[in-house]
């Protein structure tokens, strides 16, 4: 009979080849129902690894009469082909829409794959041309992370973007808005509405139960105009692009607070010429988001972040 420690060790070695092999990649690729129509895939709220297959965001579908419309495609062919294998677990209708919220590596890097199996890719303009600027660095980082999992994986932006800031279309008799209110996470991100399920898919404009990011290339002003906009809509169902599906209180707790907490701190701290370390030490310190996956990681840096972008336009 085995120790109690050693049954532990052993079951510890099992869990991890078995993550190793892709059970955790099955584990987030269980569909959540929202409501008739609406699913979601709740992505690891860890940074991205092997494991996770860089699935560290959410994936979301909408199953309409003719087809399943996709929001965001993954972050590489062969978690697109495992989306396409979760989703037959609702549904046998295919996937004949693909809808990018974002540029990010995992919003995307999967168009390639539905493409070939006759999928039409929507995006604005805007969002397809963040996606081939970042393109090749994404590519470079998923290499050193995903290694032989990234193997075929080709960008593809979509082929015929649209040249505008709002889009609405009925997609197997469902209506969807693809709506841009200002540049977040990345340039270009975008909000998509489903009015008749009351539900948004927020992509990147919405972090729940983790920490959101600031880089460089944020623009924390655009990001509140986007989720003010989100609050005109006033959807029940919030399907954010990190944590669990939540309404619009949790969404402000969680991220439009933040960030306007982040904005008038930083502002203050310009206004009053504040060094940016004296800026970071004061508003180092928020309580109120402490629950957040990453707030030590990331919560300064932040800071960091929002005050050099704010004293480069001012």
């Amino acid at each position: 009979m085995l120790h109690r420690w050693t049954l532990a060790i052993v079951l510890f070695t099992l869990s991890g080849e078995a993550m190793a092999n892709g059970m955790e990649l099955d584990a987030i690729l269980e569909p959540i129902r929202v409501t008739d129509r609406v699913y979601y895939f709740k992505g690891s709220l860890d940074v991205r690894s092997y494991e996770n297959q860089a699935v560290n965001n959410n994936l979301a579908f909408v199953v309409t009469d003719s087809g399943v419309v996709l929001i965001d495609s993954g972050p590489s062919r062969w978690v697109a082909e495992r989306i396409e294998q979760a989703i037959a677990t609702v549904t046998d209708r295919p996937v004949r829409w693909v809808i990018n919220s974002g540029s990010q590596d995992h919003r995307w890097l999967g168009n390639d794959y539905f493409h070939e199996r006759g999928a039409e890719i929507i995006a604005l303009r805007r969002t397809t041309e963040t996606q081939a600027r970042f393109a090749d660095q994404h590519l470079t980082r998923l290499e050193r992370i995903l290694a032989d999992r990234l193997e075929g994986t080709r960008p593809l932006p979509a082929p015929d973007p649209v040249d505008a800031e709002r889009h609405a279309v009925t997609l197997g008799g469902v209506e969807l808005e693809v709506i841009y209110a200002g540049d977040a996470h990345f340039p270009g991100d975008v909000l998509v509405w489903v009015p008749n399920e009351d539900t948004v898919f927020t992509g990147d404009v919405v972090y729940l139960d983790r920490i959101l990011g600031i880089h460089p290339w944020s623009d924390i002003r655009g990001w509140l105009d986007a989720f003010a906009e989100l609050e005109a809509l006033d959807p029940a169902h919030v399907i954010p692009g990190h944590g669990m599906a939540a309404d619009m209180a949790r969404s402000r707790a969680d991220t439009g607070d933040y960030l306007a907490a982040l904005l008038a701190g930083v502002r203050r701290g310009l206004d009053e010429w504040e060094e940016l370390h004296e800026t970071t030490e004061r508003l180092g310190e928020m309580p109120r988001f402490r629950h957040l996956r990453h707030y030590d990681e990331w919560h300064r840096l932040n800071i960091n972040r929002v005050y050099l972008n704010l004293e480069a336009g001012e």
